[in-house]
C-alpha cells in the first residue's frame, strides 16, 4: 500500500488539505510510530490472517507468501520491506527512514509475538470490517507522525522513472495482480472479503490523514460556470457562496457541502463542464 499516494490513486480531483498539526518532538512521533505498527499488527493477525484475508502492497504479497509457505507473515513483511527502505535510505529524509524502518520492526514483531494468539472472531466479514479498520487506521497514524509501515510506495517512485506509467496507474495494477493471485490461491469467497478488507484500510487511512471533518468547502473554475450552477441547485439544493468572474479568466465558484455529497458534486461539476477544476479545502 502506497500510503504518499493513497489519496491520488482512485480521485482526480485537486485537493488541498489542511491537517491537524502532529507534535513534532522526536518522542511523540516514535510513539505514534511505534502504536500505528502495533495497531496494524494486530488487524493483521488477529483478525485477516486467520481467515486468509490479504490486502495491497507488500503487505498483501507477503501475506500470499505467508499462506503458501506456511511461514510466519513478519519474516515476509521485514524481507520484503526492509530492502527497498535500506536501498532507498540515501534518497529519504533521515527521519522518515529512521521512523519507517522503526515501525516496520515493531510491525515485524508484533506480528511473530501475536501470531500464536486465536483469532477474535470466527466471522469472516466482521474480521474484514474490524482488521481493515484497525490496520488502516495504524498505518495511517504511521504517516502522520512521519514513518510508513509499507515500502511498495519508495518502489514504485522509484520505477516511475524508468516506466510510461504514472505511479497510480502501477500501484492499481500491481494490487489486481494480488488479488487475482489471492483467488488462484485462497478462493473467490476469501478474495472477495480480502476486497472488502482493502477498501476499509484505504477509507481508514484518508480518515486518519485528512482528520474527521464532514464539512468541506470546494472549488469550481469552469467557464460554463452558469451551467454548473444551475445543475448544482437543481440536484444538491446549493447556491454558490461566492462568484469571480473576469473577461479573460474562468469562473471561480466555492461552496461548502458535506464529504458524502462530494462525488455526487464532481458528477454533477465534470458532466457540465469535463474541462473544470475541481480543489477541496478540508
Amino acid at each position: 500500500m502506497n500510503m504518499d499516494d493513497k489519496f491520488t490513486t482512485f480521485s482526480p480531483w485537486t485537493r488541498k488539505r489542511w491537517h491537524a498539526k502532529v507534535p513534532d518532538s522526536r518522542p511523540t512521533r516514535i510513539l505514534g510510530v511505534v502504536a500505528g505498527a502495533l495497531l496494524a499488527s494486530i488487524g493483521l493477525e488477529l483478525f485477516l490472517m486467520p481467515h486468509g484475508i490479504i490486502v495491497g502492497g507488500m503487505t498483501g504479497v507477503s501475506a500470499l507468501l505467508a499462506f503458501y509457505t506456511e511461514m510466519r507473515l513478519g519474516l515476509f513483511l521485514f524481507l520484503l520491506n526492509m530492502p527497498i527502505f535500506m536501498l532507498q535510505r540515501w534518497k529519504l529524509n533521515s527521519s522518515f527512514s529512521s521512523l519507517s524502518i522503526l515501525g516496520l520492526l515493531v510491525l515485524s514483531l508484533g506480528s511473530f509475538l501475536l501470531h500464536p494468539l486465536p483469532a477474535l472472531t470466527s466471522n469472516p466479514i466482521p474480521a474484514a470490517l474490524v482488521g481493515g479498520l484497525s490496520l488502516g487506521f495504524g498505518v495511517g497514524l504511521a504517516v502522520r507522525f512521519g514513518g510508513a509501515l509499507d515500502a511498495s510506495g519508495r518502489l514504485f517512485d522509484w520505477l516511475r522513472s524508468r516506466s510510461p506509467l504514472p505511479t497510480e496507474a502501477m500501484i492499481w495494477l500491481f494490487n489486481c495482480l494480488i488479488f487475482i493471485t489471492a483467488i488462484w490461491l485462497i478462493g473467490f469467497e476469501q478474495a472477495t472479503h480480502s476486497v472488502i478488507a482493502y477498501i476499509f484500510v484505504f477509507e481508514s487511512i484518508k480518515l486518519t490523514l485528512s482528520g474527521i471533518r464532514l464539512h468541506v468547502t470546494v472549488q469550481i473554475r469552469s467557464r460554463r460556470s452558469d451551467d454548473i450552477q444551475q445543475a448544482i441547485a437543481l440536484y444538491l439544493n446549493r447556491d454558490s457562496s461566492n462568484v469571480n468572474q473576469t473577461a479573460d479568466e474562468p469562473a471561480t465558484l466555492h461552496y461548502r457541502c458535506h464529504r458524502w455529497e462530494m462525488p455526487r458534486l464532481k458528477s454533477i461539476v465534470k458532466d457540465c463542464d469535463p474541462d473544470s477544476e475541481i480543489s477541496i479545502k478540508s
